[in-house]
């Protein structure tokens, strides 16, 4: 019986491996974006690109991990979400006090911690803010907020 349960689970283990999620990747760089639409120094596109695009853009570089189902599931989820709460691809298209809140996150959430995810950088340690990073976003938010 525990051995017919067993060969069960493996096929369906196996069976959802050929359904795909949907990937977060698109062919061209979005009008929209905010490094082409404000002023983004390039030290602070470097952080945004390294430790917020992957969940805040349309063009996530997916980890090896995203070919295993159920894993890729629950990671297009999470993208979405995050997406949803905020996505750089597509910050220019934001009313101008939506956008200002949104910078208005994006400077508590590095000065608070709260992102990037620690379950984001349990495997992207290079993610990880450095605190001069996390002043250097802040400051940057902060100051195009002041200028919109």
């Amino acid at each position: 019986m525990l051995r017919n349960i067993l060969i069960g689970l493996v096929v369906i283990l196996v069976a959802i491996q050929f359904i795909r999620s949907e990937r977060n990747q698109s062919a061209a760089p979005s009008p929209n974006d905010i490094t082409t639409n404000y002023a983004v120094p390039a030290n602070v596109q470097t952080v945004l690109k390294r430790s917020c695009y992957d969940c805040h853009s349309n063009n996530t570089t997916y980890p090896w991990y995203d070919n295993i189902q159920p894993v890729s599931w629950w990671l297009n989820h999470h993208i979405k979400e995050g997406k949803e709460e905020l996505n750089f691809s597509e910050f220019a298209s934001y009313p101008s006090k939506k956008a200002k809140h949104k910078l208005e996150e994006v400077s508590e959430a590095v000065t608070d911690g709260w992102m990037p995810l620690n379950s984001y950088l349990w495997i992207h340690h290079d993610a990880v803010l450095k605190p001069e990073e996390a002043a250097l976003l802040a400051d940057w938010a902060k100051g195009l907020q002041r200028q919109m």
